[in-house]
């Protein structure tokens, strides 16, 4: 009775020309069928083929259409009559074929029908049988997972993932098979998301993430770590910020390196709207400096003393941009350096303090570290230090303390006053997980204690400390800095006799390219030191002269101590009458440089300034009293500030002023005092150089030295 109100109403026709039943699609559309119609379509596919059965209810898993290259896939599978089917459901009308090459059911209702057929075994629960699936889609799923794997099916990937992701609760009994379907739902999510599909990428990629285990972190860190950056870029894009920020920290606190955080921290950086220029000029930084220093006077003590922001968003857009500077420094794009720096600056001055505050401020005095903004940066960076004591701020102590005492306050507070601090920020490098910025910190204890004249012994065993620990922490930039310290350090000792090291050789000048700037700098600077302290003062006036460039900017402690020793040796190359034009321009800058070191720390350069002085003074032999008090002041000096390796040098300078103007009582006792205070430093061989010198020092029978000659015929030339 069914059938023929079927037929009478036009609905199944009979096709004299095809020879077969046909649907009449537009009445169907047009029809409301009733639960009767429905229930007699389904008995009538009950009665048909099984290849017809199954690619009907395949197709109804799948909705409304499937497309060609989706029943293919089937047909290379266990489904081997679904094609079969095809012809047969095509030809009863059950289902048309499109011009794109897709099927449709011809009426959503017939869907449904064909959905009904399959039985709720399949449906609802598990099969008994193991050669069966869980359930009908979960089963059709898994079969086409199986054929696709590895392949580029396009968006064929959102429906293996629909039918598959039916079976969630017997996925995550087997975890191989949990990962693999995550790794298919972050695919589906992916391509979503890059369809700008955000709500279904967020779903796919919530249905990975459930299907993790518990410790995925550790077993799986790559997939986690993608997973979760989608997931919070999925959530960000659909509004939900509060959940993105939670994967984004998340993901931050989780990840292993600089270069597995850069996304996230990127993505936080953009929910304040701040974007990356793809080029910035040097041009444009020094414009942009400009600009954040403005700010910073116009905001004042007030906002120093302002309260702590709660902007969780501020607080990781800052922490972006404080850890992208050192990946611009390394990478050696400066003015990125520039632009990351004033970024972080900007920010925080218009939206308040943060934990992160104090390292923007510390960096951005890199940046403006000149010799004309020395005084503004040692004040911005003495307020990165305030906020340092105010804030938790543990994790930066490593760079707070390796840009403040290694970069910045030297210039102003006494070399010693920095070596304990940064030595607490090594360690804290270390037990923090900052191990490559400890390292740095590890570098300038070297450099500061040489500078200071620490005990060479002493300076000895912690550079072969820190080289025993680099087996475990590998950082090849500390190895060879040290290497160059340590190079320094053995022939002051003994020439390197007892204290080198063949196992662990020091690289030259001739090693070094380009792109080792900042070590090749090391090297010139403490050839120019080992020279002068070795008595080569050829070897010393040409590293000098190729790293004279150093000497302008006067940025490093380091250039400020090797113009010292160039301009020490042009002295001592004018009384062997060599090169004097060029050796007197040498002094004098010396001097000026000197001069200007001095007016900012006394503590550190007067010594140095008042040796040039007394040599320039002594020289010319026209001061006798000026060159005695000079020579006096130094050794003063020097022992004032605890640099007993140069007051030895003064000692030694004045003994022998004292010398070659035969008053042999007063350069015996310079020489004596000269002698201990080398014995104090650890230097044998300038130990041995004195004792040498006293002993032959014989009122009676002195004879003319090589230099005393060459005093006598300069005459009062003046430098």
């Amino acid at each position: 009775m069914q059938s023929l109100t079927i037929k009478s109403r036009g609905l199944l026709q009979y096709n004299f020309h095809q020879k077969r039943w046909v649907w009449n699609d537009d009445l169907i559309r047009a029809e409301d069928i009733t639960d009767n119609v429905l229930h007699l379509l389904s008995f009538k596919m009950n009665g048909l083929s099984d290849d017809v059965q199954t690619l009907l209810k395949v197709m109804a898993c799948f909705g409304s259409s499937t497309n060609e290259s989706v029943i293919g896939y089937l047909t290379f599978w266990t489904h081997a009559g679904v094609q079969n089917g095809l012809k047969v459901a095509l030809s009863d009308g059950f289902i048309v074929k499109d011009e794109k090459g897709s099927f449709h059911f011809v009426h959503d209702k017939v869907r449904e029908a064909a959905y009904n057929i399959i039985p709720d075994s399949d449906k609802k629960q598990a099969v008994v049988s193991p050669f069966a699936a869980t359930k009908f889609h979960y089963r059709l799923g898994k079969e086409l997972h199986s054929y696709c794997d590895g392949k580029d099916v396009g968006d064929t990937i959102f429906l293996i993932a629909n039918q598959i992701n039916h079976g969630k609760e017997w996925i995550v009994r087997d975890t191989d098979l949990s990962i693999a379907i995550a790794e298919l739902n972050m695919k589906a999510g992916k391509m979503a998301l890059d369809g700008c599909d955000h709500k279904t990428a967020y779903s796919y990629l919530g249905v990975a993430l459930s299907l993790l285990p518990n410790d995925h972190w550790s077993s799986h860190y790559d997939l986690s770590l993608r997973l979760y950056f989608l997931k919070s870029s999925a959530a960000n894009s659909i509004c939900q910020y509060y959940e993105a920020e939670l994967f984004l920290r998340m993901t931050l606190e989780k990840a292993r390196c600089l270069d597995d955080q850069l996304p996230s921290y990127l993505l936080m950086s953009q929910k304040l709207g701040e974007s990356i220029p793809v080029t910035y000029t040097l041009s444009e930084s020094s414009e942009m400096l400009e600009e954040t220093l403005k700010m910073y006077e116009e905001v004042g003590d007030k906002w120093l003393k302002g309260e702590k922001t709660v902007d969780k968003t501020l607080q990781t857009t800052l922490q972006f941009y404080n850890v992208i500077v050192l990946a611009s420094y390394f990478c050696k794009s400066y003015s990125m350096v520039a632009y990351f720096t004033c970024k972080a600056m900007q920010l925080s001055l218009q939206r308040g303090l943060c934990d992160h505050t104090p390292l923007a401020l510390i960096q951005f005095t890199t940046v403006l570290n000149k010799d004309e903004n020395a005084m503004l940066c040692y004040r911005i960076a003495k307020d990165a230090m305030s906020l340092r004591e105010r804030f938790d701020v543990a994790a930066q102590i490593p760079e707070l303390y390796f840009n403040f005492y290694g970069r910045i306050a030297w210039r102003f507070e006494p070399f010693q006053a920095g070596i304990d601090k940064l030595r607490q920020g090594f360690e804290a490098g270390l037990s923090s997980g900052h191990a490559d910025m400890g390292l740095h910190c590890a570098i300038q204890v070297i450099k500061t204690t040489i500078l200071s004249g620490a005990n060479l012994s002493s300076i000895l065993k912690e550079i072969d400390y820190y080289l025993h620990l680099l087996k475990t922490y590998k950082s090849e930039v500390t190895r060879n800095f040290l290497r160059v310290f340590r190079k320094t350090v053995s022939l002051l000792i003994d020439n390197g006799e007892a204290t080198s090291t063949a196992a662990d050789p020091c690289i030259g000048v001739g090693d070094l390219n380009d792109k080792n700037r900042k070590l090749r700098d090391a090297v010139l600077q403490h050839s120019v030191i080992r020279c002068y302290w070795s008595g080569h003062n050829e070897r010393c006036r040409n590293f000098g002269e190729k790293c004279k460039h150093l000497f302008g900017q006067g940025r490093q402690s380091t250039s400020y101590i090797a113009q010292f020793f160039f301009g020490l040796n042009a002295v001592d190359l004018i009384k062997k009458r060599k090169q004097i034009n060029k050796s007197k321009e040498v002094v004098q800058a010396a001097i000026v440089a000197m001069k200007y070191a001095a007016a900012n720390s006394a503590w550190n350069f007067t010594n140095k300034l008042r040796l040039l002085e007394a040599e320039q003074v002594a020289h010319t032999r026209t001061n006798h009293d000026r060159a005695s008090i000079l020579y006096e002041a130094s050794i003063k000096s020097a022992k004032r500030s605890g640099f007993v390796h140069e007051q030895g040098l003064a000692c030694e300078k004045a003994a022998f002023y004292y010398q070659r103007g035969r008053n042999y009582q007063k350069a015996r006792e310079y020489f004596q005092q000269a002698r201990e205070c080398y014995q104090v430093w650890g230097s044998s061989i300038k130990v041995a150089f004195i004792q040498k010198e006293l002993d032959g020092l014989n009122p009676d029978a002195l004879p003319v030295r090589v230099t005393e000659a060459v005093h006598i015929k300069i005459g009062t030339n003046s430098l």
